[in-house]
């Protein structure tokens, strides 16, 4: 490796340093922080581990989305340290998959510091990440595209929108699901417009998280994601039961609240 793990790096499009430390609590795993806030988790010892809960309500969807064990095809928009890359490899080894990232700098630490497994089919494309979707060969589809920028009520307004979640949409095969990661605030603005946008793009669409972000009391993730028939209602008792608890699903209109 170029770097060893504690050291930083640079990110000039951030202007802030990326660490990578290792995790005290956990043997094999790292910890990826940008501009002193914790980014990523990545458990080199074993890759289906993952530590962020929602984090592993996405590797749950994942899960759903074909046959146990199945390859697929995945594209994550927003790499951070490849921890759900990492994850499809260990359980669904031989699938093929494609990372965006607006930074250069870190992807290329993440690589250095926390190599993928051997036989990992990752390409790795840099730039934004609407612009990336139309970059990418036209014959090109994925069984999940994942969604992870936002961070907040400021999200980005060309990629917060209807007209970018059509276009990653018609890059679905037809099992395909849109997996989008929303951070969000008490009252969860951010929350509300992507159902809306969502439901405009796609044939349904459900949340996924702790049971008490629904209260729009408290910031936090919820998982929405969209599929291109009818939600199957399978799919909410699997979630459920599979946490992390207290979880709760919102489909239908049970969602309705969630849109604008």
């Amino acid at each position: 490796m170029a770097d060893t793990p504690g050291a930083a790096r640079f990110l000039r499009t951030a202007g802030q340093h990326a660490t990578i430390e290792p995790d005290a609590f956990t043997g094999g795993s790292f910890v990826l922080s940008i501009g002193g806030a914790e980014q990523s988790h990545v458990n080199l010892a074993d890759p289906s581990d993952i530590f962020y809960e929602y984090l592993r309500r996405i590797g749950h969807v994942v899960d759903l989305a074909a046959p146990w064990g199945e390859p697929i095809t995945a594209l994550h928009l927003g790499a951070g340290a490849l921890t759900l890359a990492r994850y499809i490899q260990a359980t669904r080894p031989g699938s093929v998959q494609y990372a965006v990232e607006l930074e250069r700098e870190l992807l290329d630490f993440v690589l250095q510091q926390l190599p993928l497994p051997t036989g990992t089919q990752l390409h790795t494309l840099i730039g934004d990440a609407r612009d990336a979707l139309a970059e990418l060969p036209p014959e090109l589809r994925f069984d999940v595209v994942i969604l992870d920028i936002f961070s907040g009520p400021e999200a980005p307004e060309h990629i917060a929108c209807t007209e970018f979640y059509l276009e990653a949409g018609a890059k679905l095969t037809r099992r395909g699901v849109l997996i989008v990661n929303v951070g969000d605030e008490p009252g969860l603005t951010l929350v509300r417009s992507q159902v809306a946008a969502l439901r405009r793009a796609v044939a349904d669409v459900a949340a996924f998280a702790d049971a008490g972000m629904f209260s729009g009391r408290y910031p936090g993730n919820i998982i929405l994601t969209g599929t291109q028939g009818p939600w199957p209602e399978v799919w909410t008792a699997a979630l459920t039961a599979r946490g992390p608890h207290p979880a709760k699903v919102l489909s239908g209109v049970g969602l309705d609240q969630f849109s604008d």
